[in-house]
């Protein structure tokens, strides 16, 4: 994925950021087209918001990994093996 596919403001606030490493002519393995790498959503808060929403039970905050929705990121990227169109 690109600049061009995604807005810039989206692409700065996505999980997931892409980009297309350099791939020699000489390398032997096959060649990765795009990586990826996830940066965690609480970069993206300048602070933790009175009255944030939690899940609604202790057992979904266990499976997420953490109390509040607004903070949870899958992992690993839920587009990993997707071509790029």
């Amino acid at each position: 994925m690109s600049d061009a596919t995604i807005g810039k403001e989206d692409y700065m606030h996505s999980q997931f950021k892409y980009w297309k490493p350099y791939v020699s002519p000489f390398d032997p393995c096959k060649p990765i087209l795009v990586k990826s790498y996830s940066t965690p959503p609480h970069l993206y808060m300048n602070f933790q918001p009175i009255g944030l929403a939690q899940f609604q039970s202790p057992i979904q905050a266990l499976k997420h990994g953490t109390l509040w929705p607004q903070l949870y990121s899958p992992y690993p990227d839920p587009h990993k093996g997707v071509k790029p169109k």
